[in-house]
């Protein structure tokens, strides 16, 4: 994968269940997190006594963390009816030069921030609710 923007990672929301996704808020930084929880089967005749893992047998997971400023209120008031009401929806995570995954997730953290002279932010993190698609990008 080649340099990228930024910017260029996107998060949407399918809010309402109908397969179209729109893009909610402006996201000025985003982490996209996969983890794999491993599972040791290390015993006392392991090989010269190296931890051993049993393949494909733990829990996965995705993080989507941001803070930004709400596009609009329309998807202020989606967000926090989301987090309030621990809704979960399919979103769809746009990597840049990579590809897309998509699934549901539930905000587990909705965080309001202002400074005097400044715009009110944001934060979020959400945790993947399901199993999660990754499509590549078409080459």
């Amino acid at each position: 994968m080649t340099a990228q923007k930024g910017k260029d990672l996107l998060l949407k929301l399918d809010s309402d269940g109908s397969g179209t996704y729109l893009t909610v808020a402006g996201l000025r930084t985003k982490t996209f997190t996969i983890n794999a929880e491993t599972v040791d089967i290390t015993t006392s005749e392991s090989s010269g006594r190296w931890r051993e893992l049993l393949d494909s047998a733990g829990t996965q997971q995705a993080r989507l963390t941001g803070k930004g400023i709400f596009k609009n209120a329309a998807s202020d008031a989606t967000l926090r009816q989301f987090a309030f009401q621990s809704t979960i929806r399919n979103w769809q995570i746009v990597i840049p030069g990579f590809g897309t995954v998509t699934g549901p997730f539930q905000i587990s953290t909705l965080e309001f921030s202002g400074q005097h002279h400044g715009e009110m932010a944001f934060d979020i993190t959400m945790e993947s609710a399901g199993e999660l698609i990754f499509a590549a990008l078409d080459a």
